[in-house]
């Protein structure tokens, strides 16, 4: 490659367009390394099941592990006005609850 400071801009835009198809070429061929890869990996690993005597459907029933669902956090804070509103302190605060702070209401007020 010659000096980048001494080419002229239609040699840059060049070079840069060559670059540019060597990374395409380059990206190509690290996804077509990783295909065959998983395919080795894949036929090491039914071998070694056939050889136990078990498949890959054995190992996997094919559905996704359940995901747990967070419990809803239990409310620490109630409208001074309306029982049923509550905010569990986490996350922005509410309006009401901001209102109520500067009329002169403390957290000890407003707790449940």
């Amino acid at each position: 490659m010659a000096k980048l400071d001494k080419m002229t801009k239609q040699d840059l835009a060049k070079e840069r367009k060559e670059a540019e198809a060597r990374l395409k070429e380059i990206a190509k061929a690290e996804a077509e390394f990783d295909g065959r890869r998983l395919k080795e990996l894949r036929a090491e690993i039914e071998a070694m099941l056939a050889k136990e005597g078990y498949s890959i459907a054995a190992l996997f029933d094919g559905k996704a592990p359940k995901k747990g669902t967070k419990a809803k956090a239990a409310p620490k804070f109630r409208h001074p006005e309306n029982a049923s509103v509550t905010w569990s302190g986490r996350g922005r605060q509410p309006q009401w609850y901001k209102d109520a702070i500067a009329a002169g209401k403390t957290d000890k007020d407003l707790s449940v």
